[in-house]
């Protein structure tokens, strides 16, 4: 039975890992559209996603602190804040956002990681309030935010903006069903 869950765990975690990444593949595909060097695709996924690991660990940290002071509240509050999350990505993706020049360099490189790892703190909160394997949560968000955003920012070279919308609802809607799990 502690196999069975162990699996559940980390399918979970995975899908929450992988609709995290969908942020940071669409913002790729938006960024390569506009042009990136290909020598700049790695240091920027990597970046991406060392952010997926420190954000969500800043989150669960101050979760489990609130846990103390909210008790039985904490799976209301973690679904809400996973619900709240999923219809802002969804809200975003048909809004529509218009396109910048990037340059992955200094305080530039570090800002848009940033901006695109918020959601991952907002899910570590989240975690933070209930028992889940750390380890395997940030090593899934960090593994999952570099490769999404790799392959965004290449794949975004290549093709056009329109997957990256559609990629960001995607998203959005996993953690919109998350969201409503814990609620209920």
């Amino acid at each position: 039975m502690g196999e069975i869950a162990q699996w559940g765990q980390f399918v979970t975690l995975f899908m929450v890992a992988t609709a995290l990444g969908m942020d940071a593949f669409s913002l790729g595909l938006g960024v390569g559209m506009v042009g990136i060097r290909l020598k700049h695709v790695a240091k920027v996924s990597a970046t991406i996603g060392i952010f997926h690991v420190i954000m969500p660990l800043f989150g669960m940290y101050l979760g489990k602190y609130l846990t103390t002071f909210i008790g039985n509240l904490a799976g209301w509050l973690g679904g809400g804040i996973l619900l709240t999350l999923g219809l802002q990505m969804i809200w975003s993706s048909f809004k529509g956002g218009q396109s910048q020049s990037y340059s992955p360099h200094g305080w530039g490189l570090l800002l848009f990681a940033f901006s695109v790892s918020l959601d991952s703190f907002s899910v570590g909160l989240t975690f933070g309030l209930f028992a889940v394997n750390v380890i395997l949560a940030v090593s899934l968000f960090g593994f999952m935010g570099m490769i999404m955003a790799g392959t965004g920012l290449l794949l975004g070279r290549r093709f056009g903006l329109w997957l990256g919308e559609y990629g960001e609802a995607l998203g959005g809607f996993i953690l919109l069903a998350y969201g409503v799990k814990f609620l209920l």
